[in-house]
């Protein structure tokens, strides 16, 4: 069995990675902090963007700490007994002043039974300050920042209205791992004209810089979006089920095992979703990703030439 994996899986499960560190049942709560994105000032945001990084914008205007036990409550029915990661996952979670972070994430993490941070960020709003302030909080807590990249394709980032180049993500990366700090990467599969090659150069990308884990994403298209704009006035060509299947595991192969896969598709909001349809059986993708690294007979990092 797979060195990393309570669940007979081929990959580094997110599961596997919170029991070998916490001993019991870990969940992340999803919390919208109401912060901004400094894309937002040259437009709408990139062009796949909706409501920023966040799912559930009926909570926008909610207080944090009852979006914490809202969100609790509902875990503890099914896990009594678990403990929580804070996860600030709407939109830009350090695009404001310092005084403004320590606020409102050492309000979470004052709460009981909370034993980390995880927060989403772009690599182009972590001022120095910033990170000083990072570098203190790692030091009291288990701390992970989430960026998101997307594409280590100059073109895409361009195409997708990022506002950063692939060297800001690099020094973002640098930045956060010299201070001991672990990093999760966002990115997504079947970008507009991107090759299957393009893909896996992002993930080599990612194994180079020694990342703590990884999330993939499947490219969904959402009704409102710039893109959904760009794909009804020129269409192009969208990753089937069994195209993303395969690449995924491919990716897979070149990811040093030891990095921790947070998330392998997508699951978009369903009333939003104008393409693809098959995103919508998320646990069948689940299970065709599993199935299809059996047929292979390969595991995650059989392609990396030290494992570690």
């Amino acid at each position: 069995m797979f060195q990393y994996t309570l669940d007979n899986k081929r990959y580094h499960t997110l599961n596997y990675y919170y029991q070998s560190l916490f001993h019991q049942k870990i969940f992340k709560v999803s919390l919208n902090a109401n912060f901004s994105c400094p894309n937002f000032k040259n437009g709408n945001g990139c062009i796949f963007c909706l409501h920023g990084s966040n799912e559930y914008d009926i909570t926008k205007n909610s207080d944090l700490i009852q979006q914490f036990y809202e969100v609790k409550e509902v875990l503890e029915k099914k896990w009594p007994n678990s403990k929580y990661i804070g996860y600030f996952q709407a939109n830009t979670n350090t695009f404001a002043p310092v005084s403004i972070l320590k606020e409102k994430f050492e309000a979470i993490l004052n709460l009981n039974n909370v034993v980390g941070l995880s927060i989403a960020t772009r690599s182009d709003a972590i001022s120095k300050e910033c990170y000083d302030y990072l570098e203190e909080l790692n030091k009291k807590t288990f701390l992970t920042i989430e960026l998101g990249l997307q594409s280590s394709k100059e073109e895409t980032l361009k195409l997708l209205k990022r506002g950063h180049d692939v060297n800001n993500f690099i020094q973002a990366v640098k930045e956060l791992k010299k201070r001991n700090i672990k990093v999760v990467v966002h990115i997504i599969n079947g970008l507009p004209y991107e090759l299957k090659k393009d893909m896996l150069n992002t993930v080599k990308l990612l194994n180079d810089l020694e990342i703590d884990g990884v999330k993939i994403h499947m490219l969904h298209i959402l009704k409102g979006t710039e893109l959904e704009k760009m794909y009804l006035e020129k269409p192009f060509p969208i990753l089937t089920k069994e195209e993303y299947i395969s690449i995924v595991v491919e990716q897979l192969e070149y990811l040093n095992p030891q990095i921790v896969i947070h998330r392998i598709t997508g699951d978009p909001n369903v009333k939003d979703l104008v393409a693809p349809n098959w995103l919508t059986k998320k646990f069948c993708v689940l299970n065709d990703i599993d199935k299809e690294m059996v047929r292979r007979n390969i595991y995650q990092g059989d392609k990396v030439t030290n494992k570690n």
